[in-house]
């Protein structure tokens, strides 16, 4: 009897916007696929939801990828990638030690997206700098506390945040990532 692929991977599998096998404990460079990760983006929002309006990881991303230095913007744009397969655990949760599991899952993910993408496995100071001002702009422009009470909150950057339809955030990360990869590749 011939075994298949499937036979040969670690976990079960979800399937991917373009129709792919995606095993998220056995991630492999063939299954990352740039168009999965814009359209899942896309339509996950961001704070598992309990923003004051819908508000995506992709547009965090394309605001990351601005605002962190431009040797970075690919890094910044492809940051939060992981939850295009992984969706996302809120940080109490994944901070903690019962959830290491997941932190090793998304560790080897982003490694292999890394790979995919020619870029370092370590996060850029820059790119971490600009996700925590980003992070705290969200949390006073989009959340019910305005970043009232969060303990590690960096200072907000000076502009208001206007929330993206899934739609628009598609394209304008879209438009992003081929800038970016278009700019590497020149």
């Amino acid at each position: 009897m011939v075994k298949n692929d499937s036979d040969k991977r670690r976990g079960d599998w979800i399937a991917t916007y373009s129709g792919k096998r995606f095993y998220p404990l056995d991630p492999r460079p063939e299954d990352i696929d740039g168009y999965d990760i814009i359209h899942a983006l896309s339509n996950l929002s961001r704070f598992n939801g309990h923003c004051t309006e819908f508000y995506s990881v992709a547009q965090h991303s394309v605001l990351v990828s601005l605002m962190c230095s431009e040797q970075d913007a690919l890094w910044g744009l492809l940051h939060d990638s992981t939850e295009a397969y992984l969706a996302d655990v809120p940080s109490p949760l994944k901070k903690c030690p019962e959830f290491i599991f997941y932190r090793e899952a998304e560790k080897r993910l982003m490694a292999v997206i890394c790979g995919v993408f020619k870029l370092e496995t370590v996060e850029p100071p820059s790119v971490k700098l600009a996700d925590q001002r980003i992070l705290a702009t969200e949390a006073r422009d989009l959340t019910m506390t305005e970043g009232r009470g969060w303990a590690t909150m960096a200072e907000p950057y000076d502009f208001h945040i206007k929330p993206w339809s899934p739609e628009y955030a598609k394209a304008r990360f879209s438009a992003r990532l081929h800038e970016l990869l278009l700019k590497r590749a020149a």
